[in-house]
């Protein structure tokens, strides 16, 4: 009998799938907390300390969460992975109604489970990926980030406008530990050892194999201080800065500024990410395509990053002076879609440099990307409060995105880092 879908393809399906759900439960508090606000009393300061708080949990598990899946394998690591961040989620009401305190400490869990997510996918990629997929691969993967986004809020807007902001935890934790199941029972770790693989997948992925297991070992040390690898985390921390600022406070932008109802602000804040879905896919076949043409690989990565980064920063500048909730939407769409752009800049970078340690690298330059999600999700309620608009954390986002398109288009370089 012949399987439907290649093997590869389910595995890629299926991690892309863990994805969605880790950014639905990432987001869906950022739709919560506008009723979770009123409900508590919090100021916009207290806001972002909950917001940020998964940042933190997230921070220092990441590089930890790198050597494990190289050790262990994606396979366990990002089973439990899910599990762990499903339980915190369905724990959060619970931990809200107790303290603001414990809430904190709830979401700096949720995070720890959340951090093993990437790290493992990237593992399994250098398993299951041909070389001449792998790209697809890691696009595939990075587009689960709007849609999940995009299920999040809008989901998140619609169940707490009709059940309350504690049944979107409960949902959403309920559909993550059924993925679980789902997981462990059709994924493999070792491609070679899967016994519905058919003669022709396993011999074109036991040659990948082979190939990768030939090629020379990178010293941890020497990967981890090289002037790439350092271009990478400057252009990951930049990208990052402004997905954690509009992950967190998009829908309190379009309450607060444009006036709109929480669901109304769930929906609005939801189609951004629609838009970085699509640009992200269409990124990735152009980024290919010039490569195809005989583009060098570095000039296609420099191009899709900092492109992307300089464009998105240009919007959000323009979004300062407007008060249309309609003209807010079309020009946030088109931050956001210019920000997909750059997942075909540094995301596939990982491989470029070090294909034998994509886990590790990942773990390693996720560690710095996830400042943003703690600092620049802090400062943008405490610029809110301070300054009564959202202009000031506009123009920081902008700053950032600047100075990570500099350093990676003047230091990137995607020749594979000898040992």
């Amino acid at each position: 009998m012949i399987a439907p879908w290649p093997r590869r393809h389910v595995i890629v399906g299926l991690t892309f799938l863990g994805c969605v759900i880790a950014y639905t439960d990432r987001v869906n508090i950022s739709v919560a907390a506008v009723a979770m606000k009123e409900h508590f009393g919090w100021s916009q300061t207290q806001k972002g300390f909950v917001l940020s708080a998964f940042f933190v949990g997230y921070l220092l598990f990441m590089f930890v969460a790198g050597l494990i899946a190289t050790r262990l394998g994606g396979k366990r690591l990002l089973g439990c992975s899910v599990a762990a961040w499903s339980i915190f989620t369905l724990l959060t009401p619970l931990a809200a109604t107790l303290s603001l305190a414990v809430l904190i400490l709830a979401r700096i869990g949720m995070g720890i489970g959340e951090a093993a997510m990437f790290p493992a996918a990237f593992e399994l990629f250098g398993r299951w990926a041909p070389p001449t997929e792998r790209a697809r691969a890691v696009a595939r993967l990075y587009s689960s980030i709007p849609i999940g986004t995009l299920i999040g809020l809008m989901g998140t807007g619609w169940i707490v406008a009709s059940y309350g902001w504690p049944m979107a935890f409960y949902a959403f934790g309920v559909v993550g530990l059924l993925f679980v199941i789902v997981w462990y029972r059709q994924v493999e770790n070792d491609p070679t050892t899967d016994p519905r693989l058919d003669t022709a997948e396993r011999a074109l992925l036991c040659e990948a194999q082979e190939s990768v297991e030939s090629a020379e070992s990178v010293p941890i040390r020497r990967l981890l201080l090289r002037t790439p690898v350092l271009a990478i985390v400057a252009g990951h921390f930049a990208t990052a800065w402004t997905l954690y600022v509009l992950h967190s406070w998009l829908p309190s932008y379009f309450r607060d500024v444009q006036g709109l109802s929480i669901a109304n602000a769930g929906l609005f804040s939801a189609a951004p990410w629609l838009a970085m879905f699509a640009a992200t896919n269409v990124s990735a076949l152009v980024s290919d395509r010039l490569i195809t043409r005989g583009v060098r690989v570095t000039t296609t990565r420099r191009l899709m990053q900092c492109s992307g980064l300089v464009v998105s920063a240009a919007f959000l500048l323009v979004l300062r002076d407007v008060h249309s909730p309609a003209v807010a939407l079309i020009l946030l769409c088109l931050a956001t879609g210019a920000l997909g752009c750059t997942y075909s800049g540094f995301a596939p970078s990982f491989l470029d440099v070090a294909p034998r340690r994509g886990a590790l690298l990942f773990g390693f330059s996720n560690t710095f990307a996830t400042i943003p999600g703690i600092v620049g999700v802090t400062a943008t309620g405490w610029l809110v409060d301070v300054t009564g608009t959202y202009t000031a954390a506009f123009v920081l986002t902008s700053i950032v995105s600047a100075a990570g398109a500099l350093v990676f288009g003047f230091l990137f370089n995607a020749r594979p880092i000898a040992a």
